[in-house]
Parts: C-alpha cells; structure tokens; sequence
C-alpha cells in the first residue's frame, strides 16, 4: 500500500518543499505529490521536516559499544542501531590505528554485516599515518603500508559496499593510492602533515577525499597552503566536525565560502553516543567525556561529543547556513562520497530512509527501507 506523509516541509536532497506530500510503496520513494491518494496510508507528521535519513562516514562506536579489532557483527549491527535511533540511518563504522590482525578481523566482521540496517561499509583511519599528526591514535601502532596491508585493503575494497581508508601520503606510495582507487575505495588524507604539493600528488593518484578537514592536517599558510590549502583549492570531498570546538564558527564560515560544494557533516562520535557515559576507555587509555568534549586524560580531543541533527542545528543557528544546504551536508553529499545515488535523497526509486525533525532538528521519528525505527 502507498504510505503518504503529509504535515511537514519535505527536504528531497537539494530543496525544502514547504506544501508537498512524501509518497512511498514500502522500502522504496515513489515521490512527491501535492495531495494524497485516495487509497493511501496516511501518516501525519504535524509540522518540522522530513528529511532523507542523515548518513555519516565517521562513527568510532555508540550505545556504549565502541568499533575495534575485537568486536562482534553483532556490536557493529548494534552500534548501526544506537544511530539509527539518533536519525543517521546509514553509517561506516570506523576503525582507528590499530593492528593488521585487529584490522583484517573488523573486515571479516564487517562482510558478516552486508544487507544489515544502517551499515554502509566501513572506514579504516589509520594505522597508514603521519605519527607528527597522531591525534588521539596510538603512535606505536601507526606505521607505514606494506603490501600485505595493501592486498588486505584491496579484497576488503571488493568485498564490501564502501570503504573509505585515512592516510597520510608519507605512509604511502603513489601507486599503493592508485591500486586501492583502481579497487574501488575511497582513499582519504588525513592525520597528515604533507604539503600543498604532496597533497596534489596524491589526488591525481587517485585520493578524493580529506578526514575532518582542519584537525590533525597541515594547516593553510602563506607559503605553504598545506593539505588545507589543497582542499579549499580543489574539488575534493571533505569531512567537517561542525561542534563549533574542533573548528572555530568563523574557520567554517570561510570553509563553506570557499568550498560551496563537496563539504560533508561527520560526527566523530565514540561509544558514548547516545548514552550518558562521562567516561570510557579507548584501547586501553581513559577517555573522559566533559563539557560536550571528549578528551584523552592530557587533554587530546578523541573524538566528538556530537550527533548529526545536533551539527545541522549548529550549522544553521551557530553558521548561518540555510536549512537546505546544512541538511544536504548530512544526506546528498556523504551518499555521493560513498557512490550510493539510491541514499540523501528523496526522488523516485530510491531508499525510503526518512528522519523527521523538528524545526529545532530534534529527532521526531525514523524510517529505514519503510520500516518504523523510532
């Protein structure tokens, strides 16, 4: 039966419709209307929007779980579950530096996850690292690639939906990029401190993405633009950490200005999300959780204390963004990084993963593939 609903301002992917009604048959969008079927399903919203459901590329854990070398599919379908309630209806679990056993065991588990609610892929961060550039990753761990981790990387490439893998051009050759793109992932810099030039090198080999643009990055200075630089001047994907305490309002304003297009709203968050955790350990170090700030105990940011409706609602409120173009920074965009043209959007065929917000951008109800979440 064709389900309509009616009542809220629909947001498609690029466009907020203030008067439209959403249909949908199932798991699949049939699309926008302007009245409702005789025969349909009514389901009235009474007032907000009605999004695509969010979709972030950058999730270290949730509901108390944390995503590592030792967990379960279950933890991973778990974890997939804590967001979708949070309205982000896909996601990539994202494994931080950690050892080859612990990282081939994560892709293992993660091809148990295929087909699984919310789960998208994954993201490796590390351990292919600039240690200069370590953030919060544990630097006996980083290391460079060799080609026993490069023919991991590349079957798990093969295998599983999406896999977006953080590294820094000095832990990798040029043809180690070019082998992974040619495979299918999507090879990301960051926790870097390479220059405007090796940055380049490393996008025509194949590199289309920057990890949380700003931190754990060579900055952008007058004579050296660093991978900063390289990514405001060219047309590369990057993620954002938009808590106002990773990158300061008026570096995201400038972002935004010079980047109108390719920016993407990530979390970061680790296993206290969607819990009241105020501390939690991260491979054997204390992470404490304060003030909307995660931090190791020197102080080190590990991490975000930040969901996806709470990063839109800042980058309206706090940025001054419109409405649409936050909400697509949190749909459209991360679903064309990952090459999924059946998600962050509302046209006719795709998925019918739906999150309705308040017009504060507090989550009211969730949908994936038709079906009732929240």
């Amino acid at each position: 039966m064709t389900t309509a609903f009616t009542g809220a301002r629909v947001f498609d992917g690029l466009t907020l419709h203030d008067d439209a009604v959403l249909l949908a048959d199932g798991a699949r969008v049939i699309g926008l209307a302007s009245s409702v079927p005789a025969d349909a399903d009514v389901i009235a919203l009474g007032g907000g929007i009605l999004s695509p459901g969010l979709i972030d590329l950058q999730v270290n854990g949730g509901g108390g779980l944390m995503v590592d070398g030792q967990c379960s599919a279950e933890t991973l379908r778990a974890i997939c579950a804590t967001h979708a309630q949070m309205g982000t209806t896909g996601i990539l679990p994202t494994l931080i530096t950690d050892t080859a056993a612990a990282t081939a065991h994560l892709i293992e588990t993660a091809i148990d996850c295929i087909g699984a609610p919310g789960f998208l892929g994954l993201h490796l961060e590390g351990p292919h690292l600039d240690p200069r550039r370590k953030g919060a990753h544990d630097p006996r761990l980083i290391r460079p690639m060799g080609d026993q981790d490069l023919d991991v990387l590349i079957s798990a490439a093969r295998r599983l939906p999406a896999v977006m893998i953080t590294v820094a051009p000095s832990a990798v050759r040029l043809d180690q990029i070019m082998a992974l793109t040619q495979a299918g992932a999507i090879v990301s810099l960051g926790h870097t401190e390479c220059t405007f030039a090796e940055a380049e090198a490393a996008f025509a080999a194949g590199a289309r993405c920057a990890t949380h643009l700003f931190n754990a990055m060579s900055q952008l200075g007058n004579r050296e633009p660093g991978l900063v630089g390289a990514v405001l001047a060219h047309d590369i994907a990057a993620g954002i950490i938009a808590d106002t305490i990773h990158v300061a309002p008026a570096t995201l304003r400038i972002a935004l200005a010079a980047r109108p297009e390719g920016l993407f709203l990530v979390s970061d968050c680790m296993a206290a999300a969607g819990t009241d955790q105020t501390e939690f350990n991260l491979g054997g170090r204390k992470i404490l959780r304060r003030n909307g700030r995660l931090t190791l105990e020197d102080g080190t940011l590990a991490g975000a204390d930040l969901t996806l409706p709470q990063a839109i609602a800042i980058m309206v409120h706090t940025i001054g963004l419109p409405p649409e173009r936050a909400l697509a920074m949190a749909t459209r965009a991360p679903a064309q990084v990952i090459g999924r043209d059946d998600l962050g959007h509302l046209n006719a065929g795709s998925c019918a993963d739906l999150v309705h917000l308040s017009d504060e951008f507090q989550v009211q109800s969730v949908w994936q593939s038709g079906q009732k979440r929240l």
